[in-house]
Formats: structure tokens, C-alpha cells, sequence
């Protein structure tokens, strides 16, 4: 169904403020996918024109498109990509699901938001801080749903969006070598613009990670690579 195998750490911020790349201590590959300048504010009302999803679950389309069910995230998978999983070794509990195309290393990650929404300008400001902190070249630029956020990190390009729905924040970010940087953003946005938050209506604080469950399949496949292991 696919290769496993471990990954690499990619460089980037911290995801405690729901804004750099999500990287845990040891990363699992899960089974492949073969199938399946400044800006103003960023509030929801200020998304370009035009823009579809992503959508909030009580407003998801009937649209017949493959997706991956991570509970909190719906996302959709592009053929012939792979599906990384990374686990907190400590917990044993998922960090997040990276699905890998030859563009680079895409992560959809949700967050518990306010109802007033704009937290991702909040976010995305200090994630430029910490990158440049890092020593990382930052741009900042306005695309389909408002602030993007674009730095280069020795080899690495990466490229943030991020989207405020209803008490959610969804985050989309790809990695991958600078080579691919032309092509990578579109390729996040296609995945990002068909992406469906199931946020719930438990409260939570903001920014709070919403809860990732893999499927019953990817999670057989994790738990029989780690038995393996030990």
C-alpha cells in the first residue's frame, strides 16, 4: 500500500502558536496515496474574491473529491503522493500528517479560533519573526484567501497560507527544495482550497490544535511498523 521508512526533521518555527512546521522527535512514513509587502487585515470577510474552500463542515460541498479523514481535517490527496505521519514518541499521540508531492512537503494543520476571527495575521507575524530570527529570508505577499508568508532557508523554500473560518484557523504550508518553489504554492493552495475543518463545538482555547485522528488503516500500518521496531 505504500513505503515506510523515517524522514528527516525539516527546519522551521515552533507550532506551539499554531504557526511553524509541525516536526516531532521521530517521524513515521504511513502507506502512500496513490489513490485517494504588506498586507491589510486578514479577517474572513476579507478573503479575495472568488476563493471556494476550505470549507467548514456545515458548508461542505457534495463533491464527490477523495479525502483523507483526519477528524478535525478532511484533506484531500493528490494521486501518486505519499502520507508521512509524525508521533510524539513520548505520548504516542499523532503531531501531524504530511502529505509529500514532488513539489515538496505539504502540512494542513487546524486550530481553535476566535469567533472575531483574524488570528491568522496574529500568527503569520510571528512566524515571519521567528523565521528571521533563524536567519531565514522572509516575504510577506497577499494571495487567494489574504496574507502569505514566503522564506528561504538555505536550500529550502517554503511557503505559508493560512485561512480564518468560524471559530477555526486552518494553516497550509509546503517545504521543499528551491528548485520547486514556482510550482509548490499552487500546488499547497489546491490542497488548502479543497480542505474541509470539522471544528466542533466543544470550547477550547484559541489557538489550541484541533484533535487529528488517522484513519483505521493508516494507524493498523503505524502501530504494526512500531511493533516491528521494538
Amino acid at each position: 500500500m505504500g513505503i515506510f521508512g523515517r524522514k528527516r526533521r525539516q527546519p522551521a518555527g515552533g507550532d506551539e502558536a499554531g504557526a511553524g512546521v509541525d516536526s516531532g522527535d521521530e517521524p513515521v512514513t504511513a502507506a502512500g496515496a496513490d489513490e485517494a509587502e504588506d498586507v491589510e487585515s486578514d479577517s474572513p470577510a476579507d478573503r479575495v474574491d472568488g476563493a471556494s474552500g476550505p470549507y467548514d463542515e456545515a458548508d461542505a460541498p457534495d463533491d464527490g473529491l477523495p479525502r483523507m479523514d483526519l477528524g478535525s481535517v478532511r484533506v484531500p490527496v493528490p494521486d501518486g503522493s505519499q502520507v508521512q505521519v509524525e508521533m510524539d514518541q513520548q505520548g504516542g499521540n499523532v503531531r501531524a500528517v504530511h502529505i509529500v508531492v514532488p513539489q515538496g512537503q505539504v502540512t494542513v494543520s487546524a486550530y481553535a479560533a476566535p469567533r472575531s476571527g483574524g488570528q491568522w495575521r496574529s500568527v503569520s507575524d510571528e512566524l515571519a519573526e521567528q523565521l528571521r530570527g533563524d536567519g531565514a529570508k522572509v516575504s510577506l505577499g497577499r494571495g487567494e484567501w489574504g496574507m502569505e508568508l514566503s522564506a528561504v532557508i538555505g536550500e529550502m523554500a517554503l511557503r505559508f497560507v493560512g485561512v480564518d473560518g468560524p471559530r477555526w484557523m486552518l494553516r497550509g504550508v509546503i517545504a521543499g527544495p528551491q528548485t520547486q518553489a514556482a510550482e509548490a504554492p499552487e500546488v499547497l493552495r489546491d490542497i488548502v482550497r479543497g480542505t474541509i475543518v470539522a471544528r466542533g463545538d466543544a470550547p477550547m482555547p484559541v489557538r489550541t490544535p484541533l484533535p487529528v485522528r488517522l484513519p483505521e488503516q493508516v494507524a493498523e500500518h503505524i502501530a504494526a511498523q512500531q511493533s516491528g521496531q521494538g
